[in-house]
């Protein structure tokens, strides 16, 4: 077995079910990276299969030892399973792909190709999707749209799971709920140069999918998230501040125009609405610059903190070592 620093090529395949699919992915994945011409290792994250993925897997691992298991305790997500892949990988660069056979790795070269032109992070564009319009396109391209419009970088398919990073981009970003296919925004941070292809899709021949329209509610909230991540991480009073500064001058405007009218036109204000206003966006306002100096605190206490895994590991199986 090649030692860590051999492998130039790590895959990274989360799995969930995929008992029938893995053995056709396998075996066109040998035919194919062979004629890459790099040294290469891959990962199948099994994500709390109930099927018989896991065997299947034990049973590719024990033929070939490029092959590596990692087994985790439950269904905790695909974020939570390509994390664990990442942590893991060893190559310079690291590819991910679904394991449903819907990507093609006969695109492994044009991601490749990319790379070593000088980007650092290509996307995948599954330009001819093979998915249903109304339940899976149409949702994923008003996503991609938002995604696009408030993070900046512009890609026409932020869910297609086949991308490929170099392994010090990849390395640096961490991920939590369903932040996967948001890496790319997160990574603009870094400076990095971000590029797209076109790839091939194909149907699911085999198991039913995961997706549902519940998961894209979860990706435009955790759009928000990416939204303040990209802007206010590291200084999260600049947004709170400037809410509270305006709610709180907005009541202090409407306070001096009622106290003018009480003092100087001598009207009654016991019944006026509007000094109930003007004191709930004074209060208001407080709550808001308060809130932006709790959160300078805690930001400051969470990058100072050790990180903390969100997935947790059954046991890895590959040629060198076994963990439970």
């Amino acid at each position: 077995m090649e030692s860590g620093k051999d492998i130039e090529l790590s895959f990274v395949i989360p799995v969930y079910n995929e008992e029938e699919n893995i053995p056709q992915l396998y075996k066109e994945m040998a035919e194919v990276c062979p004629r890459l011409e790099k040294k290469w290792e891959i990962i199948f994250i099994d994500d709390g299969s109930k099927d018989g993925s896991f065997s299947v897997l034990k049973e590719i691992q024990k033929r070939d030892e490029r092959v590596k298991i990692i087994r985790l305790r439950k269904n905790f997500g695909q974020t939570a399973a390509l994390s664990a892949g990442f942590d893991h990988a060893k190559g310079e660069i690291v590819i991910t792909l679904d394991g449903d056979l819907q990507n093609d790795p006969k695109d492994f070269p044009l991601l490749i190709e990319k790379i070593e032109e000088g980007y650092d992070i290509v996307s995948g564009w599954r330009k001819k999707r093979k998915d249903r319009f109304l339940t899976r396109r149409l949702p994923s391209g008003i996503a991609n749209w938002l995604i696009s419009w408030i993070t900046k970088v512009k890609l026409h398919d932020y869910g297609c799971t086949l991308k490929a990073f170099r392994k010090e981009v990849i390395k640096n970003i961490r991920l939590y709920g369903e932040m996967h296919r948001f890496i790319p925004a997160l990574a603009s941070n870094m400076g990095v140069l971000i590029t797209e292809v076109e790839v091939n899709h194909r149907q699911r021949l085999y198991g039913k999918s995961k997706y549902s329209l519940l998961r894209f509610i979860k990706v435009i909230l955790d759009l928000l998230t990416v939204k303040f991540l990209l802007g206010y991480s590291t200084r999260p009073l600049q947004i709170f501040g400037l809410l509270g500064l305006a709610s709180g001058g907005a009541g202090l405007i409407l306070g001096a125009y009622l106290s003018y009218q009480r003092l100087t036109l001598k009207m009654g204000l016991s019944n006026r609405p509007l000094l109930l206003l003007a004191i709930l966006l004074m209060v208001i306002g407080i709550q808001f610059i308060t809130l932006g100096l709790l959160a300078e605190i805690m930001v400051r206490a969470y990058h100072e903190s050790s990180a903390k895994k969100i997935y947790f590991i059954r046991e890895i199986i590959d040629s060198n070592s076994r963990e439970i």
